[in-house]
This record gives C-alpha cells, sequence and structure tokens, in this order.
C-alpha cells in the first residue's frame, strides 16, 4: 500500500507531501490544476517511462520519494530479495532527476537502475485509464489474467516444466541427428582414416626415438673409420702394447734401484686398467654403429610415414595414436546413431505426450474459466448501466507454447445484434472505463497487494452512471488501496480520502499543491464540481446528499 509521496521540484510543485490511506482516495481539482503531474511524479519514482524534463525552472534537480507499506505476502519482498536488497515491512523507493538530465536512484538506500524500478513498480501499482495500454486494454495480457482469475497457476507451473522437457528431448534429438549426419558424410574418410592409422599405429614419442636413430645412422658411415681408427691405436698395437712394454721394463729396472720406480710403475697399472674401460666403450660404439644397410631405409621409411600422416590429419606426430581414438569414437557414434536417435526420438514423444496431456487439461479449465468471468462480468456490468451489453473471453487455438495452446482475448458487444470486438476498438470512452472497472473488480482477489490508480477512468459519465461507477470503486477499495483522479462528484463523495489539487501563482511563479480536505471543505470541492465557479446553494445542498448518502 502507497503510503506517502514526497515531491520537491518537479514541474510546478516546489514541495509536496502526501500521506494515503488504505481505501478509496479521491484527487479533485479543476483541468490543469496539476492532477497529471502527480501522476507523473509517481510514475517517475516507479521508473515508469514519462516525460524527459521533470525538474522546475530554477531548480538544479527534481525529487521524488515513495513509501509504501508491505504485508507479510506481498510480492514486491520476493522481487527485492532475489535481487540482494533488504527487506521490510517498509519500502522506500527514492529518485532524483537533476537539471542535465541524469536520473539517479534508489530502493531502500542502495542504488538501483530503472529496469529494477520498473520490475518492482509491477508488484506495487496499477495504473488504469482510457489509454491503458499496458494492462487490461492489451490483449497479449488477456491470457495470463484468465488463468489468475481462474487460480490456474499451478497447472501453468506444471505446463511451463514440462514445455522445458519438450524443448530439451527436441534439442537433444536434432543435436544427434546433426552429429549422425556429420558422421555418415565423413564416414568413407573416417574409415580410411582408421585404416592408415591401425596400419601404422603410432605410438606417442615414437617420431623424436626415430629421428634420434635416423641421424646416428646417417652419421655412422663417416665416424666409424675413425672409431675404427682408434680402436686400433688402444689396442695391442698401440697403446696398449707400449703401456704394457713400459711397465715390463720398469719392473725390471725397479729391482736395482729399490722404491724410487715404485710411483710410475702404480700410474702406469692405473692407465692399463683405463686404456681397458675405453676400448670396452669404443667397442661398444661400434656394436651400436653396426646395422644392415636397410636399416636406415625401413627407419626413415617410418619416420617419414608418420609425419606425412600428421601433416595431413593436421595434429602433431604424438597426437596420432589419440586422433586415431577420436576416429574410432565417431565410427563408433556412427554405428550405434540410428539407436540412439530411436532412443531420442522416444523421449521426445513421451515428452510431448506429457504436455498435450497437461494442455488440454489446462485448455479445459481456461474455458470453464472463461465462462465464470464472462458471468461475473454480467454481474458487474449491469450496476454500471451497461445491462445490454455483452462481455465474452474468446479462446481459440494457438501454436504450442510454454503457456499451452490458446489465445485468449477479451472481447464486448455494446448493444444487442452487435458484433463483438476487442474492448479498445469496440467501446466509446464512457463505455470502455466502465468496462475496465467492471474487469477489474472481477480480477480483485488477483490484486495482492497492489495500489490501484484510475486516472479519470469515469470520463464521458454522468448522473446515475456516475454514481454506479463511484460504487464499484468504493467496493474495489473495500479489499484494496484505490487511488482515483476524477471529475465526477458523484464518484469524489465516495471517497473515504479525499483531497483538492489547486495552482496559484506566487511571486510570477505558477506552482500546484494539494490540500485535504476535511468535511466541510469536501462540501464546498463537490459543490463546486456540480455548479462551476459560482457555488450556489442549492449545489451545497445537493453536495450534502452525495455525502450523505454513500
Amino acid at each position: 500500500m502507497l503510503r506517502g509521496l514526497d515531491i520537491r521540484d518537479i514541474l510546478i510543485i516546489d514541495r509536496l507531501e502526501l500521506e494515503f490511506q488504505a481505501g478509496l482516495n479521491v484527487l479533485t481539482g479543476e483541468t490543469g490544476a496539476g492532477k497529471s503531474i502527480l501522476l507523473d511524479s509517481l510514475g517517475f519514482v516507479l521508473g515508469w517511462r514519462g516525460r524527459a524534463e521533470l525538474v522546475r525552472a530554477g531548480a538544479d534537480q527534481g525529487e521524488v520519494v515513495a513509501a509504501f507499506e508491505l504485508s507479510p505476502d506481498h510480492p514486491a519482498r520476493a522481487v527485492l530479495s532475489e535481487a540482494g536488497f533488504p527487506v521490510s515491512d517498509e519500502l522506500i523507493m527514492r529518485r532524483v532527476n537533476s537539471k542535465d538530465g541524469r536520473k539517479t536512484a534508489w530502493v531502500n538506500d542502495r542504488r538501483c537502475s530503472g529496469e529494477f524500478l520498473r520490475a518492482l513498480s509491477q508488484t506495487l501499482v496499477e495504473l488504469h485509464g482510457q489509454h491503458d495500454d499496458r494492462g487490461l486494454l492489451n490483449p497479449r495480457g488477456h491470457r495470463a489474467l484468465l488463468d489468475e482469475f481462474g487460480g490456474l497457476f499451478g497447472e501453468l507451473t506444471a505446463l511451463r516444466k514440462s514445455w522445458r522437457a519438450v524443448s530439451l528431448a527436441r534439442k537433444e534429438l536434432e543435436q544427434a541427428q546433426i552429429v549422425l549426419e556429420t558422421a555418415r558424410a565423413e564416414e568413407e574418410f573416417l574409415r580410411h582414416a582408421i585404416n592408415e592409422l591401425d596400419a601404422l599405429e603410432p605410438q606417442a614419442g615414437e617420431e623424436a626415438t626415430l629421428d634420434i636413430q635416423r641421424r646416428r645412422m646417417q652419421a655412422a658411415h663417416k665416424i666409424r673409420e675413425d672409431i675404427v681408427k682408434a680402436q686400433s691405436s688402444l689396442g695391442f698395437e698401440g697403446a696398449e702394447a707400449h703401456i704394457s712394454d713400459a711397465s715390463r721394463w720398469l719392473s725390471g729396472a725397479a729391482d736395482e734401484i729399490s722404491d724410487l720406480l715404485d710411483q710410475p710403475i702404480s700410474h702406469l697399472a692405473q692407465a692399463h686398467d683405463a686404456l681397458g674401460l675405453a676400448q670396452q666403450g669404443v667397442e661398444n660404439a661400434l656394436n651400436t654403429l653396426n646395422f644392415s644397410p636397410t636399416e636406415l631405409e625401413e627407419t626413415e621409411e617410418r619416420l617419414f610415414a608418420i609425419r606425412a600422416l600428421a601433416r595431413k590429419h593436421s595434429v602433431l606426430p604424438d597426437e596420432l595414436a589419440g586422433f586415431a581414438d577420436e576416429m574410432r569414437a565417431k565410427i563408433l557414434s556412427l554405428d550405434q546413431g540410428e539407436e540412439k536417435l530411436a532412443t531420442l526420438q522416444q523421449n521426445l514423444d513421451a515428452a510431448l505426450n506429457t504436455y498435450d496431456r497437461l494442455a488440454a487439461s489446462l485448455s479445459k479449465k481456461r474455458r470453464k474459466a472463461a465462462l465464470a468471468l464472462d458471468r461475473a462480468m454480467a454481474d458487474e456490468l449491469a450496476p454500471l448501466k451497461m445491462e445490454r451489453a455483452v462481455f465474452s473471453t474468446v479462446i481459440t487455438d494457438a501454436a504450442a507454447g510454454q503457456d499451452g495452446v490458446d489465445d485468449v482475448v477479451f472481447t464486448v458487444a455494446t448493444n444487442p445484434g452487435a458484433p463483438a470486438g476487442p474492448l479498445n476498438k469496440i467501446a466509446s470512452g464512457g463505455e470502455l472505463s466502465r468496462f475496465l472497472l467492471a474487469l477489474k473488480v472481477c480480477l480483485i482477489a488477483q490484486a495482492n497487494g497492489l495500489t490501484m490508480i484510475f486516472d479519470e477512468i469515469d470520463r464521458g459519465v454522468g448522473g446515475a452512471t456516475a454514481d454506479a461507477v463511484g460504487r464499484r470503486l468504493e467496493a474495489l477499495a473495500h479489499d484494496a488501496q484505490v487511488l482515483v483522479v476524477t471529475h465526477s462528484p458523484q464518484v469524489a463523495a465516495r471517497g473515504a480520502y479525499h483531497w483538492r489539487v489547486e495552482k496559484n501563482v506566487h511571486k510570477g511563479n505558477t506552482l500546484s499543491t494539494v490540500v485535504p480536505l476535511n468535511s466541510e471543505d469536501r462540501v464546498e470541492e463537490i459543490a463546486r464540481m456540480l455548479s462551476g465557479d459560482t457555488i450556489t446553494d442549492v449545489a451545497k445542498e445537493a453536495a450534502k446528499s452525495l455525502l450523505e448518502n454513500r
């Protein structure tokens, strides 16, 4: 419920503080007094799109603050909680418009976007008027309104879940079909590639090993001759013979000169051992370099085959083994593809069966709710002096979707025998106002904490019809907060709280203000609405009568 509205430096309002109450709140005033400015200001703080320039001339910025009281089950709580905003019984919305056009908003002292304001405002305020194209007059929202009237939220939730299952099953089937079609187009290539890979059977790291072997073999014929010469130089005809002879000669001489030759003889012995190790290493090297003439050719042939296959498939040589596994997986998918498609098709058929069953059930309940709504509208239109008008909820087939297989449009026929048509195309201004009011009364159970604003919804009606409109607004306000901007004295008299919007010139500046009216003030204001600028005693008595008989 809207508790308060604080407006500063907006258009022709310098400072205005309003406190609203539950029930029927009426705002009256002469044309041009500024009633629409109040709605513009409220729309501004709620994030609605409206006038671009709102700042009062001479002011640096304009500001609007709206305070709402939230019931424990108010839907605004869920919106706040989901966005991470603090939640309490009071909701404060504040928005500032600087003179350079920048707009800044806060909700419960936290900065927020205009988009968030609009999402939050949908749970707080609902505006109705003759040119309302966001709510009851918009055919795109009629199905949702019918579902709310019929209490079909549970069925709609189940249907949407089923539709998601259908969409998922259809997507999985389509993706599997694409994979299978792609695999079929590549089948010949895949099988040929696998045969090549299986025939070669490359191993990770093999290319590097073959490259080392090839380089060693290529170098072998150049260095083998030198290694053989080195082996001869180290053998019995070379270094080994010389060391042996030197050791023998020194050992014989050592007997004559005691220990003078012990150390050289020891070093020669060590050299002989090292020479033996060198000979063994050289012999091992020669054995390693000893290969058949065809071995180099075979190594090069396999190395080049691995590299060529890697280039062909645009992978690294070490990745060929993994690439072969991928090819086998594709072939396996191809071999099992038909079976998988059959399973996925069964899943889709089952999901569609469930959806069709739920959609048919929801359709049946919608048609039942439509009949109930039509009856309720007939009951509401009679007190509004439109007992000959016919309201019909028309349900037609629609393409399957998350909301079912029904299109819903509210139509009216204003006179017997006249063709039915959409609300906003068939009804005149006054008739349209009453249709909207009757429809809102029928849907009041779904208001759930909304503050409803009716902007001159009684335009074009008067007398007994205006009185009937006032009575329905009063009834509507029993279970909700209703704000009515009106020029009708019959409607104004039904209000539990009454404000008059005034426009005055102060020091050359035109300013608008809103004055709460007491009982005597209400008589004067309603008398003005009845008689015009000159308030007569007859008008006052008529005003008193309206107030006493409400």
